[in-house]
């Protein structure tokens, strides 16, 4: 086994292979991610694992924020977003990605939720993730086909925004790999 770093031919070799083995439709519902470095972050995840779109629900900046693309680092323009009105909030959004045929799971510490792993999320996923503090909406929340939390094992209760949303994503395409 080489221990060799892959060079860049090989990184699309390995990447091409995968896209190929997981079929997966992914997107999500960022219900007031306030940080625009939190949402760069997410942008560059979730163009990473392929997602088809963002929503995002005010307080949620644009796009074109320049501490976005500071941490997107142009992955920003590989994801559709859409800016959701105020007037239709996070439950507005969770009902446009079920129109558009995902199942809706929020990633949130709430009561009803279960280890994320323990839901089987494909093959079309919409996660939804919310506020740094405040977590996702409760009109939001109620709205979702269900709610999951990524279970952890040490001192820390609650990860970064834009962590549970990579780590979410990666369950997503994990689950989507291992019945692929």
């Amino acid at each position: 086994m080489s221990g060799r770093p892959l060079g860049p031919t090989d990184l699309k070799r390995l990447h091409r292979d995968w896209r190929r083995r997981v079929d997966l439709r992914l997107a999500l519902v960022l219900d007031g991610v306030q940080n625009p470095y939190n949402l760069g972050s997410i942008l560059r995840s979730a163009a990473a694992y392929r997602a088809e779109r963002v929503w995002l629900v005010p307080p949620t900046p644009g796009v074109a924020h320049a501490k976005v693309a500071k941490t997107a680092l142009g992955s920003e323009r590989l994801v559709p977003v859409e800016a959701v009105d105020d007037s239709v909030g996070g439950a507005g959004a969770v009902e446009s990605a079920r129109a558009a045929g995902f199942t809706t799971v929020a990633v949130e510490l709430a009561e009803a939720a279960v280890p994320l792993f323990e839901i089987p999320l494909g093959p079309a996923v919409c996660l939804v993730v919310g506020h740094e503090e405040r977590g996702v909406h409760r009109d939001t929340l109620a709205a979702v086909d269900r709610v999951g939390y990524l279970p952890q094992l040490g001192k820390v209760g609650s990860l970064n925004v834009a962590q549970a949303a990579t780590a979410a994503l990666y369950e997503a395409t994990r689950q989507a790999a291992s019945t692929g």
